[in-house]
């Protein structure tokens, strides 16, 4: 295991992928954010009627924007590395020499998976603390209580929307296929979304930490994020159980 731990996380770190997504997660975020703060100060109407709970030049408003940024746009981002670290090995050929290795597929599919959890924790912290120094740099004050209460479910949101586009995994193996499994990582954001306008709320696995984090806790219960936690859990075993099976001949 702890081979394939290492194998795996050297993959990730020296691929395009890896580097892209990261900067795309925390970057891309925090520039948003810089991009909607500095509208709002101009005084766009349109945007501020889009951002809704967001459309405030305080701490309240740069955090609230944060987590949907991070619960959307991360979901995607989180599910298009997910898509190459699982789909590569079919489309570049690799999957063959994986079945001549001590260890099984199995294994090989669990040291993938934690690799990413690392991956998706370091990117959580470094996002965090880029919003705190975002908002510090924006003159909004020093953080109270409350705000860092806010700042620590962001974190945990972050790490949750990678937990929950885990079922990519299981999509690039099944269907042996990159493309496919990009395609299911947009199929979650669309899923996410039509739940949340459908009034499925906290009830569903992929927009739960998502409503959590951004009405402080008070619109979901705990009950519904181990909800969330156990469709992850399931997609992990799923997605190992499907790689112990793996043939050569399809």
């Amino acid at each position: 295991m702890n081979a394939g731990i290492r194998v795996e996380a050297l993959k990730l770190v020296r691929s395009p992928v890896g580097v892209i997504g990261f900067l795309a997660l925390v970057a891309g975020t925090l520039a948003l954010l810089g991009g909607i703060t500095a509208a709002l100060a101009s005084g766009n109407p349109e945007l501020t009627a889009k951002v809704g709970i967001a459309a405030t030049l305080d701490w309240a408003g740069l955090l609230a924007g944060a987590a949907q940024i991070t619960s959307a746009g991360g979901l995607l981002g989180f599910g298009v590395v997910l898509s190459w670290m699982f789909g590569r090995e079919f489309t570049d050929g690799t999957i063959t020499g994986l079945f001549a290795l001590p260890v099984s597929r199995g294994t090989i599919a669990l040291a993938k998976l934690a690799v990413y959890a690392v991956w998706a924790i370091v990117v959580s912290v470094l996002l965090t603390l880029g919003i705190l120094a975002l908002g510090l740099a924006l003159n909004y004050g020093a953080p109270t209580a409350e705000v860092w209460a806010a700042l620590g479910r962001h974190a945990v949101l972050t790490i949750l929307t990678a937990a929950v586009a885990i079922p990519v995994a299981w999509v690039a193996t099944v269907t042996r296929s990159l493309l496919a499994a990009v395609g299911g990582a947009i199929t979650l954001v669309i899923v996410a979304q039509v739940g949340v306008l459908a009034g499925a709320g906290g009830w569903m696995p992929l927009a739960a930490p998502a409503l959590w984090a951004m009405s402080s806790g008070a619109a979901v219960g705990p009950l519904q994020l181990t909800l969330t936690v156990a469709f992850s859990a399931a997609f992990i075993a799923l997605t190992s159980a499907s790689w112990a099976r793996l043939q050569l001949n399809r």
